[in-house]
């Protein structure tokens, strides 16, 4: 079995198994009750002041609330994805069921798989939480045209795909490192909040000292230009992404070919 054919078994059987199980509904109605908490402080905040966000030129037609809920969900979504797949890898390498894949299949398969199979449950996740946000939307603000609804609904899903799908990585690369799921989650809370710590660094050492380069190793810095309009800047912000991506990724593969499974 080559490859990619590894990779389409692992993620389909994997993703029937996740379809069914009580958590994605369980992570379905958190996300969807973080969306409407935020909704509602956001439409309060967004009736009192309609100050410009930065890095939102691109949502000059967007309702203000909505625009805060983009915003405020990037803080959310790296500890959402952390939940969704914290023992993607470590659950079966701690069972040791792990073994009946590795011995059908590349552990670079398996790691595909996985990582797929995370990133498709986020993709409908998303998805469906931003098409209920957009139908919001077009209804309590009449002037939201609907064509200009679906462009900033697909502009705001692919933004937030691109943003989330380093954190799955990332969640991919905790998990791959311990045996016991428990401490993948609190490892990959640790770096979220590390990541977070390095940006905070770099925002107050800026034009202070050279600490404010530490800013550039967390993900969350290039978050400003995913919505946009100029295409070079969105194509920076996607690309270091893709890195990160990339480099998380590479990462549990190290791991996963240096330890006994």
């Amino acid at each position: 079995m080559d490859g990619f054919k590894e990779i389409a078994v692992v993620w389909s059987a994997e993703t029937l198994r996740a379809v069914r199980s009580a958590r994605t509904l369980v992570l379905l109605g958190l996300y969807g009750m973080f969306s409407l908490v935020v909704l509602l402080v956001a439409t309060v905040v967004a009736n009192q002041v309609r100050a410009s966000i930065q890095g939102m030129e691109a949502l000059e037609q967007m309702p203000t609330d909505v625009a805060y809920i983009f915003k405020i969900t990037l803080w959310f979504l790296p500890v959402y994805v952390a939940l969704m797949g914290f023992d993607q890898i470590s659950g079966e390498v701690g069972s040791r069921s792990i073994r009946y894949l590795t011995v059908r299949a590349r552990v670079s398969s398996v790691l595909l798989g996985k990582f797929l199979v995370q990133s498709s449950l986020l993709v409908g996740l998303v998805f469906v939480i931003d098409v209920g946000l957009f139908i919001y939307a077009r209804f309590a603000h009449p002037n939201f045209a609907f064509t200009a609804m679906l462009l900033s609904l697909l502009k705001v899903w692919l933004a937030t795909l691109v943003f989330a799908l380093a954190y799955v990585a990332i969640t991919t690369f905790c998990s791959s490192l311990f045996r016991t799921s428990g401490v993948s989650l609190v490892f990959n809370f640790v770096l979220i909040m590390s990541f977070l710590l390095m940006e905070l660094i770099g925002w107050y050492s800026e034009n202070k000292s050279f600490l404010v380069y530490i800013r550039y190793l967390a993900p969350s810095y290039y978050s400003g230009n995913l919505l946009s309009p100029v295409p070079s800047e969105f194509g920076l912000s996607a690309l270091a992404y893709a890195c990160f991506t990339a480099v998380f990724l590479g990462g549990a593969y190290a791991v996963l070919r240096a330890r006994d499974l």
